[in-house]
């Protein structure tokens, strides 16, 4: 059979490449293990959090399907940093695990041109120095026009249960050894890298009522725009802590781990360690916060958050019952590691695509990164890019100052990774303009453009930025001149004194005021939208930083418009230190912009480097 595009595996990276290629019109195969078994998640049963929340909803803006699965299937909702602001305020939802991935199946099979094909994608077929598909296991060839590769932890899977070594890339599931062998003779830069997860615990052998409660938000924030219900709150998490105890069991197990004792050689997530980790290398703080977390509404497991390990199980169960609340807590799966091989993401361009071999694109853990949100950011930037591949047209790149999809992709191949990469919003230079609140003023209209969005939704965004607009002007114009009645309201909102005319723009921007108080000054709210009213509200607080960084970003933009060609023959730049020429042979950045973003190089080498590229302009033959 002949594809446009073939993808190769069917977690999320590989769901979102398979729906968002299909979607703008290529004849997509998904080709995976089981495909009943889509978007499981092998570790927390969570979308979302800091900076990742964010990321999931750009993924919806741009047409992507993660936030509506994870509204239908999520079970508690809360806005993480909500007393924070807008900058930093990130939406996360606990799921059910089972019904997320059923509902990501029932979606991809209702997909056009997209078909889920059972099997393992072993091979990549190459006929003259050119990518024409993948072989599976049985040596059935699908010949494809692109191939998007997202195993996930399956290249190469090895688990560690103690010192007990498993092949896998998750719990009864085999690893993809034969694909991470064909990468390796075709000269991709692999590497190993080391994630882990917790044991699993019978929620009736649990003391909930010792354990503090969390509750949802109310009412819940859906992740998605066009959410198809409302979104509920069903399940309750808890908080414990570790303690003395639990410490001391986990130190006498150091000697039967295997990241201890040498086993593991992958670098693990740092912002995500180990239990033992944790205990081992903080060992002045006296305990570590644990969320007991539902794994669905009618599972009778939970998911403790907080006490990964690869410890052996006897090991486990030791330390889990010194956790108050959990003294008689029963494992139903043991925690465990996972050592995988990844690919150099600096082989890739901006777009997801490798540079060492045209029509293939790269996306998940096979870059580097972690977490469930990551990789479907990913998933979605390589589907857009396989199917304009196909179509003949330009690629679709976003920019750091578009969204955090542009920084995570922007990171990756212009940083590499020695770790698994894990996106903050501290990694986004201009994270106020690129909040979890108005992802759809800033990207639909670009999934609208990539036939990924309907126009009804586009335009109700271009209405609600017009009515933005007015209302901002209706704010500047309208004056509240002091009285005893305004000085009266200022008191009772807690505004502070009024002692001249102030135009009400000046009044939003007090901190305590809140839009919805405009009806006391005057203004028909029934007017405006509650999206309009938000993001008037946000903008005019913000104003000045807002402007600063706009200003800012328009000085970026010159670098990022200063194109490197890519045929620049960087042996041969005069002036350059031999570092930064590796450095820059190593990434070929685009743009003079990207190459200043390599870690390493220095403003001086920017300026030596712009210089040969100018020459290289005026005469490529001399330069």
């Amino acid at each position: 059979m002949e594809y446009d595009v073939i993808v190769v595996g069917g977690g999320h990276a590989g769901c979102e490449a398979a729906h968002a290629s299909a979607n703008m019109g290529c004849k997509t195969a998904l080709l995976t293990f089981d495909p009943s078994a889509l978007a499981r998640m092998s570790c927390n049963p969570a979308i979302g959090g800091v900076a990742k929340g964010q990321l999931v909803r750009e993924i919806d803006a741009l047409g992507g399907v993660m936030a509506r699965v994870a509204d239908r299937a999520g079970i508690h909702f809360k806005m993480l940093n909500a007393s924070k602001g807008p900058a930093v305020r990130s939406p996360r939802a606990q799921s059910d695990r089972d019904a997320y991935s059923r509902i990501m199946v029932e979606i991809l099979r209702e997909v056009p041109h997209l078909d889920l094909l059972s099997g393992e994608g072993s091979s990549l077929l190459i006929e003259q120095g050119r990518l024409c598909g993948v072989s599976d296991r049985q040596g059935n060839h699908l010949r494809g026009k692109t191939v998007i590769l997202t195993p996930g932890t399956f290249l190469g899977g090895v688990m560690h249960f103690g010192l007990q070594q498993v092949a896998g890339g998750r719990i009864g599931e085999s690893p993809s050894q034969v694909l991470a062998d064909c990468l390796a003779a075709l000269g991709f830069n692999l590497g190993r890298l080391k994630t882990g997860t917790p044991a699993r615990l019978d929620a009736s052998t649990i003391d909930f009522a010792s354990l503090d409660r969390q509750l949802g938000d109310e009412p819940p924030a859906p992740f998605s725009y066009h959410p198809e219900a409302p979104v509920q709150n069903k399940i309750c998490c808890y908080i414990t802590r570790t303690n003395a105890s639990t410490h001391e069991a986990i130190l006498g197990g150091l000697d039967r781990s295997p990241l201890y004792s040498g086993v593991i050689k992958g670098v693990g997530p740092r912002y995500c360690p180990s239990i033992e980790d944790k205990i081992h290398k903080f060992p002045d703080k006296t305990s570590h916060q644990i969320f007991i977390e539902p794994e669905g509404v009618d599972c009778n497991v939970v998911y403790p958050n907080g006490i990964s390990t690869s410890l052996p199980e006897d090991v486990q169960e030791a330390f889990i019952r010194t956790i108050p609340g959990l003294e008689r807590a029963r494992i139903v799966k043991p925690g465990y590691a996972v050592e995988y091989f990844f690919s150099n993401p600096q082989d890739l361009y901006p777009w997801l695509e490798s540079k060492r071999l045209e029509g293939l694109y790269m996306a998940g853990q096979l870059n580097g990164t972690s977490g469930y949100e990551e990789a479907a950011a990913q998933g979605l930037i390589a589907g857009i890019n396989a199917a304009l591949k196909v179509r003949g047209e330009s690629p679709f790149i976003l920019r750091r100052d578009e969204a955090y999809i542009g920084v995570l992709a922007d990171d990756l191949v212009t940083k590499g990774c020695e770790e698994p990469y894990r996106l903050f919003t501290a990694s986004a230079e201009h994270r106020l303009l690129l909040r979890q609140d108005n992802a759809d003023f800033r990207l639909m209209e670009s999934g609208y453009r990539l036939g990924m969005i309907p126009r009804e939704w586009k335009d109700e965004v271009e209405g609600w930025k017009r009515d933005a607009a007015l209302l901002k002007e209706e704010l500047r114009s309208r004056v509240i001149t002091p009285s005893d009645s305004t000085r009266d309201l200022f008191a009772e909102l807690g505004l502070g004194e009024i002692s001249h005319p102030t135009p009400l723009e000046q009044v939003l921007r007090r901190a305590p005021m809140k839009a919805e108080w405009l009806d006391r000054f005057g203004v028909d709210l029934s007017r405006w939208h509650a999206r309009v009213l938000e993001q008037v509200e946000i903008e005019t607080k913000y104003q000045g930083y807002i402007e600063r960084q706009i200003k800012i970003i328009e000085e970026d933009r010159k670098s990022e418009r200063r194109a490197i060609p890519p045929d620049f023959d960087y042996d041969a730049a005069s002036g350059m230190r031999n570092e930064a020429r590796e450095k820059f042979k190593r990434v070929q950045p685009a743009t003079i912009g990207q190459a200043a973003r390599i870690p390493g190089v220095f403003p001086a080498d920017i300026t030596v480097l712009w210089v040969n590229v100018l020459k290289h302009q005026r005469d490529p033959e001399a330069a």
